[in-house]
């Protein structure tokens, strides 16, 4: 009873956030719904940014992932917090800056264009589309992880009742409240996150003796036989590679990298960078440490049965009274809602700002924009729901699909966003050939290559999008003076 009443609570709280930014800028346009004004804090912007980062993954798919298959997958952990660091101290304020001097863009597609003068549609069609479908695949991860801490709590829900209960909260928030929603709520969800992560292996190292002798045992999961590997520094070459690599996907995610868009000013991203960077290594290290002390105390039963991704629930459950286990339990939708949330908003607005008012209604209403913005929100979320429904369970199939979309954003944008950035002869046919190259390799490795040689996607991906980037852009007439222009203009710019 006390774990369900801590769940309505936080509910309760999520939608009070929605419903209360629905009443307050009922009268705001485009820019407002999409982007809060430019007028969000350090503190919120830091927050609300590693949140929707670190979605139920953080809490269910990877501590299952290193509790199956050994702390060698900690270096993804590793490769997350550089790519961090590397994106709030290089990134944040120069796409800050740049965004505002190209035109006020308030999407990533719309300053990528914008940076470049154009009125050229065909850099916004393509990140378009890559956007719909990766922000599906991801939405999806959210519900599957969603729907488990449903079912865990209330066993007599059905698993497809539990994931349509789960995406209507989401929807109905987002629909609402837009930006600054997205944004407080996942300040709050933010901070619940860390609480969790932080309580679970502190009350363990208090309360519990901790046998090292299990870590050596060897086991079958899905038909292959496994040892797992105590020691993250015994990790394989491929392991620590492409562990590494998924620090690359910062650079190209564009629900992280609106938040530095809408921050109220340049100057205030020190103060952001250095909450965020604190708070993305200190929930990493106990993710990990989680794993590791779910693999001493319960690895045994969860892996006979399939259930790793379950080890953040049942240590709660085990160590801590009904009220405050629900509440550690509500982190896990609390990261599952503030990744699916930033995710629905922002392929919105680039599928409404970059696609319906440009090419198809160029007289369409700021009113309208909304309303069609709010329908794509609920049509992607209809989509992430049939995907969710047929990927399969356990932590394997979340990692997978959040694997998926991570490579596909990074190798598609990553070059792209640091070239627009720190190149002034960068040019619009060579965002293009980064884009498109990046994501074909992207994929063809993932299909092809990925499971024969051990490297993840977006190493490959990344690194020839970013040669086919500047090989196209050298070849390519210079960028006209309006271009050089918003580049000076952006590198030039007070810090307020």
């Amino acid at each position: 009873m006390g774990e369900i009443l801590a769940f309505v609570l936080y509910f309760v709280i999520v939608l009070g956030i929605g419903i209360f930014f629905f009443i307050k800028s009922k009268a705001g346009g485009e820019k407002e719904y999409f982007l809060g004004g430019r007028k969000m804090g350090p503190w919120v912007t830091a927050m609300s940014a590693q949140a929707s980062d670190m979605s139920a993954w953080l809490l269910m798919g990877l501590p299952g992932s290193i509790l199956a298959f050994g702390l060698g997958q900690a270096w993804i952990g590793i490769g997350l917090a550089i790519g961090t660091a590397l994106n709030w101290l290089f990134i944040a304020k120069r796409l800050r800056k740049f965004s505002e001097a190209a035109n006020d863009s308030i999407t990533v597609p719309q300053y990528l264009s914008n940076r470049f003068a154009t009125t050229n549609p065909a850099l916004k069609i393509i990140c378009a589309i890559v956007f719909l479908v990766s922000f599906t695949i991801y939405v999806a991860s959210s519900f599957v992880a969603g729907t488990t801490v449903f079912t865990t709590l209330f066993p007599s829900l059905s698993e497809s009742l539990a994931m349509i209960i789960f995406a209507a909260i989401i929807l109905l928030y987002t629909f609402l409240g837009g930006y600054k929603a997205v944004c407080w709520t996942d300040f709050f969800q933010g901070l619940l996150m860390l609480i969790a992560l932080l309580a679970v292996p502190i009350v363990i190292v208090c309360t519990k003796s901790l046998d090292t002798a299990v870590l050596s045992e060897v086991y079958t999961y899905e038909g292959t036989e496994y040892a797992f590997t105590a020691n993250v520094f015994s990790a394989s070459w491929q392991e620590i590679i492409s562990g590494l690599a998924w620090g690359l996907g910062y650079f190209g995610m564009p629900h992280i990298l609106v938040r530095f868009m809408g921050i109220e000013k340049p100057s205030m991203v020190k103060k952001s960078a250095t909450v965020a960077i604190i708070w993305v290594v200190i929930s990493l290290a106990a993710t990990i440490v989680i794993a590791y002390f779910g693999r001493l105390l319960i690895g045994e039963q969860l892996l006979v049965a399939g259930n790793q991704k379950l080890v953040f629930i049942e240590l709660a459950r085990m160590l801590f009274p009904g009220f405050i286990a629900g509440l550690l339990l509500a982190a896990i939708i609390a990261a599952s809602m503030s990744t699916a949330d930033s995710q629905l908003l922002v392929a919105s607005s680039s599928f409404t700002s970059d696609i319906y008012k440009p090419i198809f209604r160029k007289n369409a209403t700021d009113k309208e924009v909304l309303w069609i913005g709010r329908a794509v929100v609920i049509i992607i979320a209809i989509v992430a729901y049939f995907i969710a429904s047929s990927e399969g369970k356990g932590a394997q199939a979340i990692m997978n699909m959040v694997e998926n979309a991570w490579g596909l954003f990074g190798a598609s944008f990553g070059p792209v966003v640091i070239l627009s950035l720190f190149w002034k002869r960068f040019t619009y046919s060579g965002a293009i050939a980064g884009i498109v190259t990046g994501a074909i390799v992207d994929v063809v490795w993932f299909n092809f290559l990925s499971a024969s040689t051990g490297i993840y996607e977006i190493l490959p991906g990344f690194i020839l999008g970013f040669i086919a980037a500047v090989v196209v852009t050298l070849i390519s007439k210079a960028p006209s003076h309006e271009v050089c222009d918003i580049y000076d203009r952006a590198t030039t710019s007070s810090n307020d």
